[in-house]
Parts: structure tokens; C-alpha cells; sequence
């Protein structure tokens, strides 16, 4: 019942900011912009240009608004406060150092139960964040190694990753709605002949552009999150040393290879996560990877050394 609560809760979250967005783009489009004197309820390309930033923007700030909400949701977590095992001490008290050390407000420390060793951060500022720790990852790994996956998942807060990612990935949305609805009125208006262009020619041209576009858009949002990493693991390094985090990555590689069960699981969390330990390697998958190969990342550290 919890969990259909949760769907139905996000549901309703959804539709609720589309609504919003919608209503606010019409606002900025006919009511905002017209009283400094610029007025494109006539241009076409300027109005699409409108809703497509508003969507685009609105719904990844949203999102990243949404973002501790959505992680709480996913899963079943308990937020530490108060320490009462040594493990739960370990991770309250290395984020809060490592907090300190930033000059940020102490994030949120949670733990949840799941085999999957995994560990994330996310939250809508540098000064409202959380970053969540999995049972399998701090019973499998050393104190450490604990503290360098930590350190990584601070090193996110501390770059300001998660404000990063949705610009960008704002930016993305934008440029993919313009382009769909610049293309799909050109192919509905050539299609109708000198006729009134069809609704339905321009909504099903537009999906099919916005699918397609999407794909390539998600590319550059991985690549760029990808980079991410690599500077996350530095910041690990730099902190706590480079060999902790090179015996966190390859424990934890060696871990995923030895389970199956582990891989197939992942996909739920990738919403959520800013550190997702698994990655592809090579090929196509490895385009749409949020994070380099271990291999990668070990290399990027021993270099550092």
C-alpha cells in the first residue's frame, strides 16, 4: 500500500506541474512579456521558443527541487541523527567533516536497506542536500573505503553537480522541444497543401522529433556527467587519498560482477543517483553511461598519485 501511495503521490506531483508550467507559460507568453513592450502572442517560433524554455527549465528545476523528496520515496531509508551503530557513526561523522571542511550546511546523512552496494547525493543546492548510503555498500566495504565513496558523494554537493546537471539538462529540454515543434509545423503545413495544417499530423511529427531528439540530448547530458565523476573521484582524492577510492571502485566492480541480480536492480535508482558505481563500457551503451568504466576511473587516480 506504501508503494502504490508513493506511484499515486507522483502521479498527481506530475500532472500538478504540468499544469503549472503550462499556466505559467501562457502568463509569461500573454500577460509577463507585454508589459515590456514585447509581444510574441503573434510569432509562432518566438511563443514555441517560450514553452520550450519554460518546460524545458521549469520541469528539471523542478525535478531537482523534487529531487530528496523523490530519493525518500524510492526507497525505504532511515535518516541518522543520532549514531547508534559505529558503521552509522562512520558515515555521520565523515560527511559532517568533510561538510565542515567545505563551509556547507551538513547534509542530510540517510541509510536504507539494499544488498546493492550504492551510494548517492542529491538535493537542490549546495545547502540542502542529502546523501544516502546503502546497507550492502557500508557492510562490504572497509572504513576507508566507506569514507572515500562518502567523500565522492560530498565532492558532488561541494562542485555543485546536481545545479550543473540541470542546467544543462534544462538547456537540452529546451533546444529538443523548439527544434520538434519547428520541424512537425513545417511537415504539417506541407502536408495539408495550402490547407489548415493538421493537429494531429503536428502532434504525432512532434512526439516521434522529441523521442528521437531526446536520445541524442541524453548523450550530451551523460558525457557531461561522466566528466562529473571523474572530478568527484579527485575531490575523494584529494580529501582522503586517491588509494582508498581506487579499493572502493575496484571492491565494488568486483562485487557487480559476482551478481547479476545487482545490474537488473540498478535501473530504479538511476533517477536519483549522482554516483552511480556501475558503468558501460564501450559501444553505444557507453554513450548513454552517466559514469566512465572503473577502469577509467582508477586509471584517472593512479595518475594523480
Amino acid at each position: 500500500m506504501g508503494s502504490l501511495k508513493g506511484i499515486g503521490m507522483l502521479i498527481i506531483a506530475n500532472i500538478l506541474i504540468m499544469v503549472t508550467l503550462a499556466i505559467s507559460a501562457n502568463v509569461l507568453v500573454y500577460f509577463v512579456l507585454p508589459m515590456f513592450g514585447i509581444d510574441v502572442s503573434g510569432s509562432f517560433e518566438a511563443r514555441q521558443l517560450m514553452f520550450a524554455a519554460v518546460f524545458g527549465f521549469g520541469g528539471a528545476f523542478i525535478s531537482l527541487w523534487m529531487s530528496k523528496w523523490l530519493a525518500k520515496r524510492g526507497n525505504k531509508m532511515q535518516q541518522v541523527v543520532n549514531p547508534s551503530t559505529p558503521k552509522e557513526k562512520l558515515v555521520y561523522d565523515t560527511v559532517e567533516a568533510l561538510a565542515k571542511r567545505e563551509g556547507i550546511k551538513m547534509p542530510e546523512v540517510w541509510v536504507y536497506w539494499d544488498d546493492v552496494p550504492n551510494a548517492f547525493a542529491t538535493g537542490p543546492s549546495r545547502n540542502n542536500s542529502m546523501v544516502a548510503v546503502s546497507s550492502g555498500l557500508a557492510m562490504n566495504l572497509s572504513d576507508a573505503e566507506l569514507k572515500a565513496v562518502l567523500a565522492h558523494e560530498v565532492g558532488h554537493i561541494a562542485n555543485g553537480d546536481m545545479v550543473a546537471t540541470t542546467l544543462l539538462q534544462g538547456l537540452m529540454n529546451t533546444i529538443v522541444y523548439f527544434l520538434a515543434s519547428m520541424v512537425a509545423r513545417l511537415v504539417a503545413t506541407a502536408m495539408a497543401r495550402g490547407e489548415e495544417p493538421s493537429h494531429l499530423v503536428y502532434f504525432i511529427v512532434d512526439m516521434i522529433l522529441q523521442i528521437m531528439l531526446s536520445f541524442l540530448a541524453a548523450i550530451v547530458v551523460c558525457a557531461f556527467s561522466r566528466r562529473r565523476e571523474f572530478k568527484a573521484d579527485a575531490y575523494a582524492a584529494d580529501a582522503l587519498g586517491a588509494d582508498a577510492m581506487i579499493s572502493a571502485l575496484q571492491k565494488i566492480d568486483a562485487m557487480s560482477q559476482r551478481s547479476v541480480e545487482w545490474q537488473g536492480r540498478e535501473s530504479r535508482e538511476d533517477a536519483l543517483a549522482t554516483m552511480k558505481i556501475y558503468a558501460a563500457h564501450g559501444g553505444i551503451a557507453g554513450l548513454f553511461a552517466t559514469h566512465p568504466s572503473i577502469e577509467d576511473r582508477v586509471n584517472a587516480l593512479r595518475n594523480r598519485r
